[in-house]
């Protein structure tokens, strides 16, 4: 990728070398932190180079013309504005300059707007997010959904204690995972994953590590179900767990546009479902689903960087296979202390979704040791 706004842009923290020699180094420290508990191969998953990343936010700048611009952060903490960003997904590519153009004829669209954010998918569906500091009246609507039909986007306005939906506040992804597509509704402020194509490379390497275990997967911080619900067809059940109310909103509803009928969901943190499952606690949350009824074959687990609690780590170290997903390779590393007591680890992989930053994700699945 090129980018003019390389060396100032504080987005793109690695630009001086090559795709590969960053792949390497990020790779390598992975290797590194996991050595004591891996010595295999890992399995590499790369990124494109260019178009990747299905979320942007940028600040709108006015110019001393007022005009608005798209702006970001230096390195210095600065704010500059941008004519262009070849990371975002095509779709936003070529919308958002054109967008850009029509927020500036119209002094309503354009009048204290603060922000924008995109949300994309490969689909070429759009989802803008606009961030005022004033209130949105009848007349910006209008125009929003004049913006709308122009732009062949969806948009939301926001502003303090208000929040617009001028059509739908989700755009449709769909991701084909061995011979099945699955459609997915990714929503305006819920989590997903940023870089698609990684994400669909990520789903099939923990499809084809669980393909084969039968009986019933658990899940936690299952988020709006990526990996819920190709990984389904490879269990009789799953439960699969997540704290955000929005979150689980968004699975169930991911779950019935896939017409999948063998999946429960449940609104609890981590360490609820290790206090549920272990029988310390009783929560209404789980009303209608019969914890002894499960067979636990595998654990799915997709923290977040702190990683995994003492007690979802003594929870899962029961259960004969794991699948661990891990945006911190740091805290893996000291959950594998734990984890690699009971099971040992039988591959690994490096996801890259964020190229031209330091950040890399991984992989890696383990099995129960016999007689342990």
């Amino acid at each position: 990728m090129e980018c003019k706004h390389f060396g100032i842009c504080g987005s793109c923290k690695i630009y001086d070398k090559s795709y590969e020699e960053q792949l390497s180094i990020k790779a390598s420290r992975v290797k590194e932190l996991l050595l004591p508990y891996y010595q295999g191969e890992f399995d590499i998953f790369k990124s494109p180079t260019s178009n990747y990343r299905a979320r942007a936010e940028f600040r709108i700048w006015h110019n001393e013309d007022r005009e608005c611009q798209y702006a970001m952060n230096s390195f210095d903490k600065r704010v500059f504005e941008i004519d262009e960003c070849p990371k975002v997904l095509e779709p936003i590519e070529k919308r958002m300059y054109k967008i850009l153009e029509q927020i500036n004829s119209s002094n309503t669209l354009s009048n204290r707007l603060f922000a924008v954010e995109f949300l994309s998918a490969t689909t070429d569906e759009v989802l803008l997010t606009m961030i005022y500091h004033r209130k949105l009246d009848d007349e910006w609507i209008k125009e929003a959904k004049e913006l709308e039909s122009i732009a062949d986007i969806s948009i939301i306005g926001r502003s303090r204690k208000q929040k617009l939906v001028i059509s739908k506040e989700f755009v449709t992804e769909k991701l084909k995972i061995k011979d099945r597509v699955f459609t997915y509704r990714h929503y305006e402020g819920g989590f997903t994953q940023p870089n698609p194509y990684v994400n669909q490379k990520m789903i099939e390497w923990a499809f084809n590590r669980c393909e084969n275990l039968g009986g019933d997967l658990l899940e936690s911080y299952c988020g709006l179900g990526n990996f819920t619900l190709p990984l389904s067809q490879l269990f009789e059940r799953v439960l699969a767990t997540e704290i955000s109310k929005n979150s689980i909103k968004s699975a169930k509803e991911n779950l019935e546009l896939n017409g999948i009928d063998n999946v429960k969901f449940a609104r609890l943190s981590s360490l609820e479902m290790t206090e549920a499952l272990n029988k310390k606690r009783a929560f209404r949350r789980l009303e209608g689903i019969d914890l002894d009824s499960y067979n636990f074959t595998t654990a799915l687990v997709d923290p977040p960087r702190a990683g995994l609690d003492d007690e979802t780590k003594e929870l899962i170290s029961k259960i004969d296979n794991i699948v661990y997903i891990s945006c911190n390779p740091d805290t893996l590393s000291r959950d594998l202390a734990r984890l690699t007591q009971t099971h040992r680890v039988v591959r690994g992989a490096v996801f890259d979704q964020f190229p031209y930053t330091t950040h890399i994700e991984s992989g890696v699945f383990l099995q129960r040791i016999k007689n342990v």
